[in-house]
């Protein structure tokens, strides 16, 4: 059921402007907080970050469902949480939700604020240009070393919430080699509307991709009232079981787009597990033709 957009109305400016301003009153002295915790030993830079997160989601206006277990503390391997990506929306939706680094695009570092904001949350950029690969992915891999998690999001690109975009296979590599991590497959799907289900119409709420501008995208989500998000963490997967990148880049994304088809659809959502097949070949529920 989708609910035609609003026209602007005062309440809703008020509602955006007292939204907006908490966040950057929240925003200013976490960066200060922040810059502390990373400078000492420990894992308050972990858990500081994600209560940032936690925070600003809130004062934005979302309530974050969260469906499924974290794969943290299931085993001492580190975890690298991969998501689909629709938003900017996504960073602080996942990173209230998921303690880990970010892997993000170069040009996020030259934002204002927001690269700041980045890279104090230990962000590893990526540029994917083929001088800077073998260095980007040795960082990620000294990160998951030293214990730390790693938040992903392989479609490279946001989409526009109506679907799932294929992983790009190469994000994978930092899951070859001896020791390798875990994988957890999330899906997040933006589910609620002035508390009602959202539909196609009016998922470019939520999504932002193309040219879309941030400021004004943030302004006219920041309007909206009765805002959910559906964080749904499926079981954790052991890369050795698949036998190039390739094959676990199509599992990982069958389970991501199969939850977030069975998200959109409203219905009910649990955590998915991928089985192998005897050929090789990935078996799982059909919902993923949806994404």
């Amino acid at each position: 059921m989708s609910r035609p957009l609003r026209p602007l109305s005062i309440t809703s400016r008020l509602r955006a402007i007292r939204r907006l301003g908490t966040i950057l009153l929240w925003t200013l002295p976490s960066l200060l907080v922040q810059a502390v915790c990373v400078a000492i030993p420990g894992q308050a830079k972990v858990g500081f970050a994600k209560l940032y997160w936690a925070v600003f989601a809130r004062l934005l206006g979302l309530h974050v469902r969260v469906i499924g277990q974290l794969a943290t503390g299931t085993s001492d391997r580190p975890v690298i949480f991969v998501s689909n990506h629709s938003s900017w929306v996504d960073i602080p939706v996942v990173g209230g939700v998921l303690p880990g680094c970010f892997v993000a695009k170069g040009d996020v570092a030259g934002w204002p604020v927001i690269g700041t904001i980045a890279r104090l949350g230990r962000s590893v950029f990526v540029t994917r240009q083929r001088g800077s690969t073998v260095r980007e992915r040795d960082t990620m891999r000294d990160l998951l070393a030293g214990g730390d998690n790693l938040i992903l999001f392989p479609e490279g690109t946001s989409s526009d919430g109506s679907r799932v975009l294929p992983f790009r296979s190469s994000f994978f590599s930092i899951a070859e080699g001896d020791a390798r991590p875990i994988i957890q497959p999330v899906s997040v799907v933006y589910d609620r509307l002035g508390g009602l289900p959202a539909g196609r119409a009016n998922r470019p709420v939520f999504a932002w991709y193309g040219d879309m501008d941030i400021a004004t995208h943030s302004w006219r989500l920041a309007r909206e009232s009765g805002l959910r998000v559906t964080v749904l963490l499926h079981a954790p997967l052991d890369p050795a079981r698949f036998r190039d990148r390739k094959a676990l880049s199509q599992a990982v994304w069958r389970t991501v787009a199969d939850g977030a088809a069975t998200l959109r659809q409203n219905r009910p959502a649990r955590p998915l597990e991928v089985a192998d097949a005897p050929d090789g070949d990935l078996v799982l529920g059909g919902d993923a033709a949806f994404a």
